[in-house]
């Protein structure tokens, strides 16, 4: 796949999603979202890739979202089945995707970091949904995720206002694991990533679907349902579900396949 508007590394099991249009910010446009919607489509189905990683090329952001400029110059606007750079509206990926926010995550930037499952700030780094300012509104999740994670009030106020929030307050707010040094966000979600794979991939996959599908019902039914849930049946009878046991009793570290 040419790809103009990202670049994809890998790193062993890991692979890492660069956002590249650094002369706007990395904002996005219908290209871009289509682009990585295969990127995303490529990481998912391939078992050799466990987790994701997504930054922004350049050090001043992550991504200033949707692109203005493109839209009032008369670009089509829209994004393929995944949602805002294939990720937003993307329900069915039980790998882990850690977000290295390198710098500005405005609008569709910070929905986008909304969307995975870690968020890894750099010192520098810039939230907000500041849509209503331009007479938007965060569409790509921001409304639905940022109360759902940090609670319905400081969500409110983050929304309402449009303010910006830093990279400190994120992390005392809670939708930010970890703040580390300017320059440092893409190490510091690699760090993550490479503590994951330390672990089952079919565990770590059937966490998160469990996680997922248990907080949309009742405790009591999430409970009741989760063994039936197709990542817990397929960790059941994987290989990695007989070797974990096993290496743990021989005093060795484990070898995951991943199946």
């Amino acid at each position: 796949m040419d790809l103009k508007f990202s670049k994809v590394e890998r790193k062993g099991p890991i692979t890492i999603v660069t956002l590249s249009r650094p002369e706007v910010y990395n904002a996005l446009h219908i290209d871009a979202h289509f682009e990585l919607n295969k990127v995303f489509d490529d990481f998912a189905a391939d078992p050799e890739q466990w987790v994701a990683v997504v930054t922004g090329a350049g050090d001043k952001a992550f991504c200033a979202g949707n692109d203005l400029k493109w839209q009032a110059a008369g670009g089509k606007r829209g994004w393929d089945k995944g949602g805002f750079a294939g990720l937003t509206a993307r329900f069915d990926c039980d790998k882990p995707v850690i977000a290295a926010v390198n710098g500005v995550a405005m609008g569709g930037g910070f929905e986008i970091a909304l969307a995975c499952d870690l968020i890894i700030a750099s010192e520098n780094a810039t939230f907000a949904l500041p849509e209503p300012r331009v007479g938007l509104a965060a569409l790509a999740g921001g409304l639905h995720r940022l109360p759902r994670q940090i609670g319905l009030k400081r969500a409110m106020g983050m929304i309402l206002t449009a303010r910006h929030v830093s990279a400190k307050e994120g992390h005392e707010l809670g939708f930010v694991n970890e703040v580390v040094p300017q320059g440092e966000a893409l190490a510091g979600a690699l760090r993550w990533a490479e503590m994951i794979t330390k672990n089952s991939p079919m565990s770590i996959r059937a966490s998160k679907q469990t996680i997922r599908k248990g907080l949309a019902v009742s405790l009591e039914q999430a409970i009741e349902e989760q063994r039936e849930y197709p990542a817990v049946k397929a960790m059941v009878a994987s290989q990695d579900y007989i070797e974990g046991p096993k290496a743990f009793s021989e005093k060795r570290p484990p070898k995951w396949v991943g199946k």
